[in-house]
């Protein structure tokens, strides 16, 4: 699909009130759904922000593997930088930048951990080598060489050469439960249209336009 010409369309055609779905991750499964049929690399890339007890945000790419109503979620291992600033302040932002569809998604949310059982059906699914990667690597730590990495994978393949590779207890997901969610359509001449959805009494959501 050539994403120049899907681009232009999308621009062309912009983003209105009466086109937007009511509820927001209705949106974004229509907007996601997009992303994935237009070939674009990676449509589940997403920046993820966390503050630390500094006040100095971060960021990093991780990717979004389950989405619904509750919220989105990712994975990771929870002695992780990013897990240890969320256990000391759960808000967090995302955005999803489809910069070759002229879209963003921008979404602020609090990140909570999902049960294991969830994190248990996930892991089942990933290739042995990734599942083997979250028993071998220290995430964020500091370490002296790949050489030393490398040695830890041989150890886990070793010690879980026979059947499957058990969930790690220091591995899983988080939910980011969203409160706000905007979407952002560029335009011509930077008149791009936005709008965001804004949580109401923890029930239905209010929809508003801002000025690009």
């Amino acid at each position: 699909m050539d994403l120049e010409a899907l681009r232009k369309q999308y621009m062309a055609q912009g983003l209105s009130r009466k086109s937007l779905a009511e509820d927001p991750i209705e949106q974004f499964q229509q907007w996601f759904g997009e992303a994935t049929r237009s070939g674009l690399p990676e449509p589940n890339a997403l920046s993820l922000a966390t503050v630390d007890e500094q006040g100095q945000p971060w960021l990093r790419t991780v990717l979004l593997k389950l989405y619904d109503h509750r919220g989105f979620v990712f994975f990771t291992n929870y002695g992780s930088r990013k897990a240890q600033q969320i256990r000391t302040n759960p808000q967090v932002a995302l955005l999803f930048p489809w910069v070759a569809l002229a879209r963003q998604v921008k979404i602020l949310g609090r990140a909570e951990p999902i049960p294991t059982r969830e994190s248990l059906a996930y892991f089942a699914t990933r290739p042995r080598g990734s599942q083997i990667g979250a028993w071998a690597s220290p995430q964020s730590q500091v370490i002296r060489s790949r050489a030393l990495l490398e040695a830890k994978v041989a150890e886990m393949k070793r010690r879980f050469a026979q059947g499957e590779v058990p969930l790690p207890s220091f591995w899983g997901g988080y939910r980011v439960v969203p409160h706000r969610l905007e979407f952002w359509q560029g335009r011509e001449n930077r008149l791009h249209d936005r709008f965001v959805y804004l949580r109401e009494n923890g029930q239905g959501w209010r929809i508003e336009r801002l000025a690009p």
